[in-house]
């Protein structure tokens, strides 16, 4: 009886343990056929596809950056299972955001910040999400990972008609099938846009309205262009697919409107490109936590001083702040964030407005 209790506590343990493993997967690890896309022409093309190694992984455009030494990495997952103790006191203010306006609104520019990556954006004519996520938990086990400190700022089943929807790269706080697969049920005419490899991953959830995008692939839907660009960062969702899907960045842009999609990102040269050949934009929206412990993170996360340089370098007017707060993913206090974030942005004295909201908010852009 005794030996079968151990045995069971074990399996948990183990399970735990792949769990964290997965969803920490940004911070462990070392340096299908595609949907038809309507590519650019050879002068919209601002990046070549994405390049791979002899064991078919894809590469970023810049040298890789240290993840760190297996000791800060080890003692960092140790840490991981100390989160349920740590306070939520300096968590992001949430608003309650019935959606009204939202579903009425078809001509003014806004964002909404639901939380984490998650944001909505309404822009000529259209509407599109950026890696959402309502799930509680980011995890392939729904009772084991980072806990989530504030609830999503619009109910999903509040949201105006979604047209589209881009998704960075396939970690688990920015690839939640479960949100996906309830926007695809909410409305069939949604399109769900992914890099290179991530397709199947959808199809085989019951998605079936999905494009791939490589880097310089470029995408007409409807009133805007949707370009698919690179990031500096990496893929896993299981144990044996480490950057075996590409990861991205997003540029939408219409006749009224340019908006900037940074995704989960570290800094690299791949920004001033884009904004020399697709800027200036009105609104970027940039990654500014998960950063610590610095040695780890630095090579595929932005620091906020290092967000608010990105988003100088893709010629952004405004910047807002995403990527932290909702869940806990990393060392730094929950405050330090958008606090670093808003004096680095008011020190390029007008080059950049730098904008922080509470989960829920709307803002015209």
């Amino acid at each position: 009886m005794k030996f079968s209790r151990n045995l069971k506590l074990l399996g948990i343990v183990a399970i735990s343990l792949s769990s964290f493993v997965l969803v920490y997967a940004t911070s462990i690890d070392a340096p299908s056929q595609a949907f038809a896309v309507e590519s650019g022409q050879s002068d919209e093309r601002i990046f070549a596809p994405a390049r791979m190694n002899d064991q078919r992984q894809f590469l970023n455009l810049d040298p890789e950056r240290s993840s760190g030494s297996a000791a800060v990495r080890i003692a960092f997952m140790v840490r991981r299972f100390g989160t349920w103790f740590r306070s939520g006191a300096d968590a992001p203010k949430r608003l309650d955001n019935d959606g009204q306006y939202l579903k009425a609104n078809r001509s003014e520019a806004t964002i909404t910040w639901v939380g984490h990556a998650t944001l909505l954006v309404q822009m000529d004519g259209m509407n599109f999400l950026t890696d959402p996520i309502w799930s509680n938990t980011p995890s392939p086990v729904p009772l084991v990972g980072p806990r989530r400190w504030v609830a999503p700022g619009l109910d999903i089943t509040s949201l105006p008609p979604i047209d589209f929807v881009v998704i960075s790269h396939n970690h688990y706080d920015h690839l939640d099938l479960p949100t996906l697969r309830d926007l695809a049920g909410l409305r069939k005419e949604t399109v769900f846009l992914v890099p290179t490899g991530n397709g199947q991953l959808l199809r085989d959830a019951g998605i079936e309205s999905v494009r791939e995008m490589d880097w310089g692939d470029v995408l007409n839907l409807r009133h805007v262009t949707v370009h698919c660009l690179p990031t500096q960062h990496w893929s896993k969702r299981s144990l044996t697919d480490t950057r075996k899907s590409l990861w991205a960045s997003w540029a939408v842009t219409g006749s009224e409107k340019k908006f900037y999609f940074a995704g989960d990102t570290g800094y690299f040269s791949g920004f001033e490109t884009i904004g020399a050949r697709l800027g200036p934009f009105d609104l970027a929206a940039v990654p500014v936590g998960a950063y610590e412990p610095t040695e780890m993170m630095q090579g595929s996360h932005l620091n906020p001083e290092e967000a608010v340089q990105a988003a100088l370098d893709v010629r952004a007017i405004s910047a807002v702040a995403i990527h932290y707060g909702t869940f806990d993913l990393s060392d730094e206090p929950l405050g330090d964030p958008p606090q670093r974030f808003k004096v680095a942005a008011s020190a390029t004295e007008g080059h950049l407005n730098g904008w922080t909201l509470n989960v829920g908010e709307t803002r015209r852009f």
